[in-house]
Order: structure tokens, then C-alpha cells, then sequence
């Protein structure tokens, strides 16, 4: 046994407390202080959190000591898809309580409206004096997270409080830095020092059993995952007629959130397949649309003798009837998932792939890259029959020709791919009982 694994527990968590607040977070902190120089978002989420503890104050001055909330915590907006049915089922149960949501990134920040939130905050900066402070202000019955998200000093502070705190939708990678050689040892004390976890699977039930210590571990169970709740909520509340049989639907492939290194891959493949096939249409999603990207897509469809259109530039009344179209609006893909038969999701070959959910529950068969072990949906597409998994050109073009030419294969894979949406569905309920009964 190696030495760090013999020391006591609370001798490491002394020992992380150390590092942590006088090596990694100060110098964290620098680096961000410099990368806001040069980026806006990064600005624009410091700027923001200048903010938090005056809007905690102005929202607390006049409640009740006796007052129940709840404080939920989302990387992004991406997150907040999870926290949402949940929150949502608390506000039925306990329609007098609280709830407070706190985002480390903007575009959770300024993205996310959602009537069940009563206070929206940036999350504190992590040193151990400002989180403290912050839940002095609030004194929630419960601080919970979503995912991933976890900042030592706040779970650290909220433990010495007496606050209980929360995990769910708790993933543990292969490949994840939290299981890594020195890191672990970090990790295990912050996940050690949470009051609950509720893993996705039963896989990642038993990977983070071998991270928790050995001795006053958190309660851990296994709860799912309540995006899936959520993407089907939204797709039985749109107002659009969609076509509910996909082969119904215009002969049409659909790239969303697709990022450079997935151009490499698929763009020059989906050109020849359109020349090939005269009447197959594309819908092109970048999943950052600057000015840039698009002039360079527009040209390259173009250079093949393939008409391109910008969305935002369109002026013909319906782009639906146009073969190819750049879309470069934000906040319609989910609603052109419903428009098309196949679609690929980018971040496969870059940080990771994109939100598969959303096009399971329009019944499309999803083409992704290799990165797709972040996303439990991928990976149950995959065993499912709905997701395919490609590495390279060659492997796109043979599953896009299969889905194209192979009409039984395309049923059949359709219907595997919003299998999993509805497998999955209720997480949200069991997560709500959870919190408020553990």
C-alpha cells in the first residue's frame, strides 16, 4: 500500500486544503485574471461574479429565518438541462421553497430562464472566505450539483456548516483527470466530503465507490440521468407539427454543433453524397457560427458546385426548400432534428461529442466521433443500435450509404434511437426524493 493511501483521512484533507488554497487556486485565479484580457466570455464571467453577493443580499434582506431553500449549482447551460425537471418536481412537492442557481459559465448565466429559479447567480469565486460568506447569506437546507461541478472550498465550507450537500448525475470516466495518479487523491477528498451521490449507472456507481475513502463515505446510489426527462418535456411542448414517421420526412442529413476537426472528417464526404444523391439536402450547424466558419463552408460547398445558404441571410421566404443551409442562429436545432432522417453530432473528434438526446427524441439515427464516453446517451445509443460510433472518413461515408440506401435499416435504427430517450425516463422524480428525503 503506498504511503498516501495510509495516512488518515483527515491528515489528506488538511494536506489538499494546503495546495489547494495557497498553490492551485491562486494560481488558477492568475490565469484566469490574464485569460480575460484576451477573451470575452472569460471577462464577462469575472465582471459577473463581481455581482453575486450583492444580488444574494438585495434577494435575502427581508426573508424569513425559517425560509427553505435550495441552492442548485450548473457548469453551463448545458447542465441546466439535468437541474431543470428537478427542479421543477421540488416546486410541485415544496411550492414554498427557494431555489437558488448558481453558474460558473455565461452562457448558463445568460441563457437560462426558467420560472422555477427565484434567485440566478454566477458562482463565487472559490476562495474558502468569499464561498463562506455566500452561504452565510443564504443558509440553504441544501446545496446540490449537478454533474461534475465541484468546487473544494465550497463543499468544504458547506461540510463545516453543517449543510448538507449533494451530487447527482455523477459520472466517472476511464480517462477522467479525478482518477489520475496524484489528482485521485484530491478528488477523493472533496467526493468523500459530500453528504450524497447519485450516479447515472450502476457502472458509475462502482467506479466512484473505488474513488470515495474508506471510512464515512457519502450515501451513493444509482438515480439516472434527469436530462432525458427533460429533452422529452420539451419535445411534447413545441407548438410545431412535426412528421412522427422518418420516412415521411425530406430525403435530408442534418450535421449539428459540428466543430472544425469534424469538417475534416464529414464535410468533404457529405459534398460527394449529395452529388451523388441529387435529391439529399443538408442542414450545416456549426457549433460556433463566427463570420469566419461560415464564409469558409459557404465556399467550400461551392466549390463543388453545391448551392449554399446562410441562414441569417435568407430572404426567399422557406430555406427548407434549398439543398444545403448553414445555420447560424442559435437556439433552433432541436426543432431541425424533426426535419431530416440522419444526423451526425459533433465534438466527437475535439473536447467531446454534443448533446445526442435531442436528436434521439426526433428519431434519427446519430453518427458521432470517438470522444463519446462524456455522454451516457451516446454510449447507450451505441448499445442500442441508434449511434454509431465512426473514426474516420471512410467509417462515415459507409454508415451515412447504409442509412441512405437501406430503408429497413433506418426504421430500424430510428426507432433504437428514441428507445433509449423513453428506457430512461423518471430520473428526475427518483432524484427529488432523494433530496428530499436523504
Amino acid at each position: 500500500m503506498r504511503r498516501r493511501e495510509s495516512w488518515r483521512s483527515p491528515e489528506v484533507k488538511s494536506f489538499w486544503k494546503l495546495i489547494y488554497n495557497f498553490f492551485l487556486l491562486p494560481a488558477v485565479y492568475v490565469v484566469v485574471r490574464l485569460l480575460a484580457l484576451f477573451n470575452k466570455k472569460v471577462r464577462k464571467g469575472l465582471l459577473g461574479r463581481r455581482e453575486t453577493l450583492p444580488i444574494l443580499r438585495d434577494f435575502f434582506r427581508d426573508s424569513s429565518p425559517d425560509r427553505l431553500v435550495y441552492w442548485f449549482h450548473s457548469a453551463s447551460h448545458g447542465e441546466f438541462e439535468q437541474i431543470g425537471p428537478v427542479l421543477a418536481g421540488l416546486k410541485e412537492i415544496e411550492p414554498d421553497c427557494q431555489c437558488v442557481v448558481s453558474f460558473f459559465s455565461p452562457s448558463g448565466y445568460e441563457n437560462v430562464e426558467d420560472p422555477h429559479i427565484d434567485c440566478k447567480i454566477y458562482l463565487p469565486l472559490d476562495f474558502y472566505w468569499n464561498v463562506r460568506r455566500a452561504l452565510k447569506i443564504v443558509r440553504p437546507h441544501k446545496l446540490i450539483f449537478a454533474e461534475y461541478d465541484l468546487w473544494p472550498n465550497l463543499v468544504w465550507a458547506a461540510e463545516r456548516m453543517g449543510i448538507q450537500t449533494t451530487l447527482f448525475s455523477a459520472r466517472i470516466q476511464k480517462k477522467s483527470a479525478k482518477v489520475w495518479p496524484v489528482l485521485r487523491s484530491l478528488y477523493r477528498q472533496v467526493y468523500s466530503s459530500l453528504a450524497a451521490i447519485y450516479t447515472v449507472s450502476e457502472r458509475d456507481h462502482q467506479s466512484l465507490r473505488k474513488l470515495l475513502t474508506k471510512n464515512n463515505r457519502p450515501f451513493v446510489r444509482v438515480l439516472g440521468n434527469p436530462r432525458y426527462d427533460r429533452v422529452k418535456e420539451l419535445a411534447e411542448k413545441s407548438p410545431y407539427d412535426r412528421p412522427k414517421f422518418i420516412s415521411s420526412r425530406p430525403f435530408r442529413f442534418i450535421a449539428g454543433s459540428v466543430w472544425p476537426e469534424d469538417d475534416e472528417i464529414i464535410l468533404e464526404r457529405t459534398i460527394e453524397m449529395m452529388n451523388k444523391w441529387e435529391d439529399l439536402s443538408v442542414y450545416w450547424v456549426p457549433h460556433e457560427p463566427t463570420e469566419k466558419y461560415v464564409a469558409r463552408t459557404k465556399k467550400t460547398f461551392e466549390d463543388s458546385n453545391v448551392d449554399a445558404v446562410v441562414l441569417s441571410r435568407y430572404k426567399n421566404g422557406n430555406f427548407q426548400t434549398e439543398r444545403s443551409v448553414i445555420i447560424d442562429r442559435v437556439g433552433i436545432l432541436s426543432e431541425l432534428y424533426w426535419q431530416a432522417r440522419i444526423a451526425y453530432i459533433g465534438g466527437g473528434f475535439s473536447p467531446g461529442v454534443h448533446n445526442v438526446m435531442e436528436p434521439a427524441i426526433a428519431r434519427l439515427p446519430i453518427i458521432f466521433g470517438p470522444k463519446y464516453h462524456n455522454s451516457d446517451a451516446a454510449e447507450a445509443l451505441v448499445g442500442n443500435g441508434g449511434g454509431f460510433c465512426v473514426t474516420n472518413a471512410d467509417e462515415f461515408e459507409s454508415a451515412m450509404e447504409k442509412l441512405l440506401t437501406d430503408k429497413e435499416f433506418l426504421i430500424e435504427t430510428s426507432l433504437a434511437a428514441t428507445d433509449v430517450i423513453h428506457q430512461n425516463l423518471g430520473s428526475s422524480t427518483r432524484v427529488v426524493r432523494g433530496i428530499i428525503r436523504d
